[in-house]
C-alpha cells in the first residue's frame, strides 16, 4: 500500500492497479502497529523543521508492529563521499539544463514551514542537535536574514537548507503567472518554449544527522547506516 503528498502521483499509480491514496506524512491513517514494514524515499527532507523531521520518523515507527522494519532516504549534503562523485554529480554534463539558464540567485522567502511543538523534550533535543550540527559544520553556510539560497542543479550543496529549481517541460507561462521562467534549449527556435519554474524546499542531511534523529526515538533500533548514491538511509526496526 503506498500513500503520497500528490494527488497526481497517486493517480498514476491507480491506473497502474497499485493501492495508493493521499495523505501527509506527519498523519498517516493507519492502524498503529499494523505494518511489517515500511519505506521512506525521498520524504523527510521536504520538512523545514527538526521537530517535523523527528515527527515524520515517529509516525514511522508508529506504524510498525514489534519487530517490524523501516527504510528511509534523505538526500545528503555531501554528493562526493570517499572521493567518489554521486550520480546527481555525475550527470551534470548530460542535463538537458545548462547551469547558466539556471536560477542561482537568492530567492526572498521567508521560511514560515514552521510545525507545531511535539514536546518541550523533543524541541530541546533537536535545538541541540542543530548546535551539534553547527559546530561541527559539514560544509554548509548559515543562512542569514531567512533567505534561501536557490540551488544549481548538479552541482555541491553549499547550504543545508535550500530552494531546487523543478523546471516544467512542455509547460507555458500564463500571463497571471508570476513565477521564474526559463528557455528550454530545443532543436530550433521554433520548438523552443518557456517553461516554469518551481522552487521545492529540501533540508539536506549532514552525515551522522539521520541516524541521531532514528536514534532519539526509544521505540526504535537502528539496524544499519549507509550511504547511497548521494543519500544518506537507515534501517530501522520496531522495539
Amino acid at each position: 500500500v503506498g500513500c503520497d503528498r500528490s494527488k497526481n502521483l497517486v493517480d498514476i499509480c491507480g491506473e497502474k492497479h497499485f493501492q495508493a491514496f493521499v495523505c501527509d506524512a506527519l498523519s498517516v491513517p493507519i492502524r498503529s502497529g499494523s505494518c511489517d514494514a515500511c519505506i521512506s524515499i525521498a520524504v523527510i527532507h521536504h520538512f523545514s523543521t527538526a521537530e517535523r523531521r523527528l515527527a515524520t520518523i515517529r509516525e514511522l515507527a508508529r506504524l510498525l508492529r514489534p519487530g517490524g522494519t523501516a527504510l528511509i532516504y534523505v538526500w545528503a549534503m555531501e554528493q562526493e563521499y570517499k572521493n567518489q562523485k554521486s550520480k546527481y554529480l555525475k550527470e551534470k554534463n548530460g542535463s538537458k539544463i545548462k547551469d547558466k539558464e539556471m536560477n542561482i540567485g537568492i530567492a526572498q522567502r521567508p521560511l514560515l514551514d514552521q510545525g507545531p511543538d511535539n514536546s518541550s523534550q523533543d524541541s530541546a533535543w533537536s535545538d541541540q542537535l542543530l548546535k551539534d550540527l553547527k559546530d561541527e559544520s559539514c560544509g554548509a553556510k548559515p543562512v542569514a536574514d531567512f533567505r534561501l539560497p536557490v540551488h544549481t542543479n548538479r552541482t555541491s550543496f553549499h547550504s543545508q537548507d535550500l530552494l531546487v529549481p523543478w523546471h516544467l517541460k512542455g509547460g507555458t507561462k500564463k500571463k497571471e503567472e508570476s513565477i521564474d521562467t526559463v528557455l528550454v534549449p530545443g532543436g530550433s527556435k521554433e520548438s523552443q518554449e518557456l517553461s516554469p519554474v518551481f522552487h521545492r524546499y529540501y533540508h539536506v542531511f549532514c552525515e551522522g544527522e539521520l541516524e541521531a534523529v532514528c536514534r532519539s526515538l526509544g521505540c526504535v533500533r537502528v539496524q544499519k547506516s549507509y550511504y547511497d548514491q548521494g543519500n544518506w538511509c537507515v534501517i530501522l526496526e520496531k522495539l
